[in-house]
């Protein structure tokens, strides 16, 4: 079955990689900006690291056939740094005009502090006067509730911002129904060991349905898989879910996400003509 993984972090991941999830269905990956294992010291180390994102990692994945968008963003934890963050958030618009580029994120909140929060509603507005998607990451174990009830309270109070237009990304059991119920879609991160097995997900799917929920793998620095996902279709298909209810949540309904993005939609209606 032909999927994509809508939350993946390639630059951490081999280019062997890319030739494994392409032999296992991967048709389109979307790479959001996020740490790079290190604090970052300079905007200029940014802005090489989003040519990273638009130009090289769309070239390692078309070299066997996937289709790479990508997000721009400072991540959460190297937000405390409020005056850097508020100089990248400054250089982001330089890269929106690229074709590849379909949003804001992953932005969000990493130990829920004020400073996080400053730079979290500065990344908000960009998106609001840009017209851009977003994609929200939520932070880890015991700081997610509390995290993720914050990020809800903080977008709505912007007011500029569609719901639908927002995904709330890693959410776990105790998570998912606020942000579905906020309107918005939301990501269930498969991890091997923290975050939301493949099993787990497959239960949230059983109990909220497949509307505005997507699953994806990562993918990042730590122990993670890239395979992920394909290991999700195989529980949901091992439980006798149809294929069309599983091509719902590993592929159309990234999709459906990502077509509000205008350079999304341009992109993919010519590369399909």
């Amino acid at each position: 079955m032909n999927y994509i993984d809508p939350h993946i972090h390639m630059v951490s991941r081999t280019t062997d990689d890319y030739k494994r999830m392409a032999l296992a269905g991967c048709v389109m990956v979307s790479e959001p900006a996020f740490w790079a294992g290190f604090d970052r010291s300079g905007v200029e180390g940014f802005r090489d690291y989003f040519r990273q994102l638009v130009d090289f990692e769309a070239r390692r994945a078309s070299a066997y056939g996937i289709k790479h968008y990508c997000w721009l963003c400072i991540n959460a934890k190297e937000a405390e740094n409020v005056a850097l963050s508020r100089e990248v958030i400054a250089m982001i618009p330089e890269f929106l005009d690229n074709p590849g580029v379909i949003g804001i994120g992953e932005i969000g909140l990493n130990k829920n502090t004020k400073n996080e929060a400053t730079v979290f509603l500065d990344h908000l507005d960009l998106a609001a006067r840009t017209d851009e998607l977003v994609l929200v990451h939520t932070p880890h174990l015991a700081d997610k509730y509390q995290g993720t009830r914050m990020i809800l309270d903080m977008v709505k109070g912007d007011g500029r911002l569609r719901s639908e237009r927002v995904c709330i990304d890693h959410v776990e059991e105790h998570t998912i129904r606020p942000a579905l119920d906020a309107g918005h879609w939301v990501g269930m991160t498969l991890y091997p060991i923290s975050k939301c097995t493949p099993a787990r997900a497959a239960d949230m799917v059983e109990m909220y349905g497949t509307e505005r929920v997507m699953v994806n793998s990562a993918g990042d620095w730590g122990h993670s898989d890239p395979l992920a996902v394909p290991e999700f279709i195989f529980e949901m298909a091992r439980r006798g879910h149809d294929e069309a209810l599983i091509r719902k949540v590993v592929h159309d309904n990234p999709l459906e996400f990502f077509s509000q993005s205008r350079r999304f939609a341009a992109r993919f209606e010519t590369a399909s003509a």
